[in-house]
């Protein structure tokens, strides 16, 4: 595991503590190192990959971390979680630190980002998370997700639309927005509907956050 100083920043590990805390989230000590340790790789390979806009890690915190953790508890019961159009890792990375248990799998199109992401996991030992690069209307497997997460699609229906096909009969799609998606809920086509839109509330980052969950309509092929 990574031990630069990021990890060791006591105005960061307050942030993040104070943020776990406001999320209702206990990690233990070893993840919460790893988040930070994540951050720190993240605000070192950005300075040449630009794999985010948001260059300091004290905003990384809110926007990133605790973003991508505010939707932990909606995952469902399911192993298995597909985040699409991961970048530099969101949410991803997050979500595999904080629940080992889960198999998760990144998938992005862009090879300077999942060469971060590949970097990423084998520092910080994520035995649970994989990376791909491709596109997603290249990649397929057998086995469905149990859960398909982004908070990379600008449209709902691009997001049913690309990705439903690989979502399990009875998983859950999330798509991570901002505003209250009011016209793009009506768009959800090919069998799918959103079933739920929970209002989230993360710590440090101003501004709406929504969860859209979006499901595979009773008898729906």
């Amino acid at each position: 595991m990574t031990t630069i100083s990021t990890v060791t920043d006591p105005q960061l590990r307050e942030r993040l503590n104070d943020g776990l805390t406001a999320l209702g989230l206990s990690l233990d000590a070893q993840k919460r190192d790893q988040l930070l340790s994540y951050v720190a790789l993240l605000a070192k390979w950005n300075k040449v990959y630009n794999l985010t806009a948001v260059r300091e890690p004290e905003r990384m915190i809110g926007l990133h971390l605790l973003d991508s953790l505010s939707i932990l508890a909606h995952l469902g019961s399911g192993s298995s979680v597909l985040d699409v159009g991961t970048g530099g890792g969101l949410p991803g990375i997050p979500l595999a630190i904080a629940d080992p248990a889960r198999r998760v799998t990144m998938l992005d199109a862009i090879a300077k980002k999942t060469a971060f992401v590949r970097q990423a996991i084998s520092e910080l030992g994520l035995n649970n998370a994989t990376i791909v690069t491709s596109r997603v209307e290249d990649f397929s497997q057998t086995t469905k997700f149990d859960c398909v997460v982004s908070r990379a699609f600008a449209e709902l229906k691009d997001f049913v639309d690309a990705t439903g096909h690989l979502c399990a009969e009875d998983g859950v799609m999330l798509a991570m927005k901002g505003i209250y998606p009011h016209d793009e809920v009506g768009r959800i086509s090919g069998g799918f509907a959103a079933t739920e839109i929970i209002a989230l509330k993360v710590p440090g980052v101003e501004g709406e956050r929504h969860l859209v969950v979006i499901r595979k309509k009773s008898g729906s092929q």
